[in-house]
């Protein structure tokens, strides 16, 4: 029996149901099922009743409980001790994130880490497609996803807003018909410009993110942004329409292996704290309004 094993038997018997215990772990209800059944033919005894409500401990199982709860707690008492003295974190960690999410929400307050942890050496990865962390490409990994690959875990921080912008100037030109700036593989016209800009003749096309961003400053049309990037241009402005919902969220990732690596949770525990931080941003609550006449 190891370590990992009790973490999976406490968490269940905390949790009471296997998708609960599956929250508090970072993995999937199925894994948790899985690893208590491994258990408990390892043991040849059963640690839990399976039933409506949920699961509830046998005797064998409330035998275990406080012999989980001791070795829970020296090894919560080593972590402490080890990953406690913070200025003594050292070597390189590399982050990996598309050029917007770092230059947007990340960059900018990356020198409060810096301060705190000196030791720390970051090696930023600017990638738009996702890094392969299980062949440390990169530590740690910030995606914009509706859902990451399975082999990874992290957690799902805010959701992501967009909203459709033009630059002040454009906006306040008046013209028969309307300029948009698409996705290159947007081929036919997205709901939101059917919806609300039927008339609208396609302008330009691009690629990633910032080159949209910098064709709407430069008043070549309106674009489709979130909300993160568009309402941190200050001349820019958003249209008071109204989108369907994006499913995707803002991830913090890394692969299961290194999950307990006092770096690598340290800097991983400073992004959901800096990106819970601008939460506003990103759910588009300060965005600037243009209404249209």
């Amino acid at each position: 029996m190891n370590w990992d094993d009790l973490r999976f038997f406490l968490a269940l018997a905390r949790e009471g149901t296997v998708s609960g215990a599956g929250r508090v772990l970072d993995v999937k209800h199925t894994t948790v099922a899985r690893r208590i059944a491994g258990l408990e033919e390892q043991l040849g005894s059963r640690l839990f009743d399976r039933m409506p409500s949920g699961y509830a401990m046998t005797q064998v199982g409330e035998n275990l409980m406080p012999h989980a709860l001791g070795v829970e707690e020296r090894v919560n008492a080593a972590d402490r001790e080890v990953f406690g003295v913070d200025g003594e974190l050292s070597g390189s960690l590399k982050l990996a994130a598309s050029y917007d999410v770092f230059t947007r929400l990340i960059t900018p307050k990356l020198h409060l880490f810096i301060d705190r942890y000196p030791g720390i050496e970051l090696e930023l990865v600017s990638s738009t497609g996702l890094v392969d962390l299980g062949s440390r490409q990169a530590d740690i990994a910030l995606r914009l996803s509706p859902k990451p690959p399975e082999q990874l875990i992290g957690r799902n921080i805010v959701p992501l807003s967009h909203g459709v912008y033009g630059s002040e100037a454009y906006l306040e030109q008046k013209r028969d018909t309307d300029q948009l700036i698409l996705w290159n593989h947007e081929r036919t016209m997205p709901d939101w410009v059917a919806d609300h800009f039927p008339n609208a003749r396609v302008f330009a096309r691009a690629s990633e993110i910032m080159t949209m961003m910098d064709a709407v400053k430069n008043n070549l049309g309106m674009a489709r942004m979130p909300c993160y990037v568009a309402d941190a241009e200050p001349t820019l402005r958003r249209i008071d329409v109204s989108l369907t919902p994006s499913d995707w969220r803002v991830w913090v990732l890394s692969h299961a292996d290194l999950r307990s690596t006092a770096r690598v949770r340290a800097c991983r525990e400073f992004l959901i704290d800096i990106i819970e931080q601008q939460r506003e941003l990103i759910e588009g609550l300060n965005s600037r309004y243009l209404e249209l006449a």
